[in-house]
């Protein structure tokens, strides 16, 4: 009985960066088969010793999800997206640089909370929102705190919705903002990419993560460079941003 299930080949649809591709898999396939599917499909864009998330299209919220841990390929036909894990850098090269750090997360009760790859523990504040916009009471008592404060460097998900809509307000209020665009996504790489464009149009800098943590470092002698030179030394997920030039 187990031969025949195993033997059972399911239509599957892989996704990954800008491009989708169906395939079939055997019934039953976990994860490490997955992976080794979409490593097969998109050749070596897919770094399999890289962190990746396999989520699965939910009918029930009408997305894309996390796939869990035990998800195995069922006897439907399914849709597989391949997504790199956040860079964690920002949030490492924070905590070795004593920045403080303001998380939000939208409606955590129903899209859940930040994943445990990214270690939220050290941040000044955490808090749960409905508003897409972070700037709200809560963090405005952390930057009133702060009088000093200039630029903020912000990353995260949607850039088109959370992130876009806080840069605008910060930057109402004159902060200098810097968004890290190969820390921050969006479901569709056409709005990450309009976002972009319509923040750097607004003022803000898009930038990267190494290019921050360079510019707070200022100097191979700043006390901190050996440990944020670790932080960046390995390279970051590929975020699909170059597969978007023509």
């Amino acid at each position: 009985m187990a031969d025949t299930m195993a033997s059972v080949e399911v239509p599957v649809l892989l996704s990954f960066s800008a491009f989708s591709r169906p395939c079939s898999l055997p019934q039953g396939s976990g994860h490490d088969v997955i992976l080794q599917s979409f490593a097969s499909k998109y050749g070596r864009d897919v770094d399999v010793r890289a962190r990746h998330v396999i989520q699965v299209f939910s009918e029930e919220w009408g997305q894309y999800v996390d796939a869990p841990p035990d998800f195995t390929v069922s006897h439907a036909p399914c849709k597989l997206r391949l997504v790199p894990c956040c860079n964690p850098s920002g949030l490492q090269g924070a905590g070795i640089l004593d920045i403080p750090v303001i998380v939000s997360e939208q409606y955590p009760k129903g899209l859940g909370s930040t994943v445990p790859e990214l270690d939220v523990s050290g941040a000044r504040l955490l808090f749960p929102k409905t508003r897409f916009s972070m700037v709200l009471p809560e963090t405005e008592a952390v930057l009133a705190d702060l009088p000093a404060l200039r630029s903020v460097v912000l990353f995260g998900i949607e850039a088109h919705v959370c992130v876009q809509q806080t840069a605008l307000d910060l930057i109402g209020r004159g902060y200098e903002v810097h968004v890290v665009a190969d820390a921050t996504s969006s479901r569709s790489m056409v709005d990450r990419m309009f976002a972009f464009q319509r923040l750097s149009g607004a003022g803000a800098v898009v930038t990267t993560s190494e290019a921050v943590l360079l510019q707070l470092v200022g100097d191979k002698e700043h006390p901190k460079f050996k440990e944020v030179q670790s932080v960046i030394r390995t390279s970051a997920p590929e975020s699909g941003l170059l597969a978007m030039k023509v």
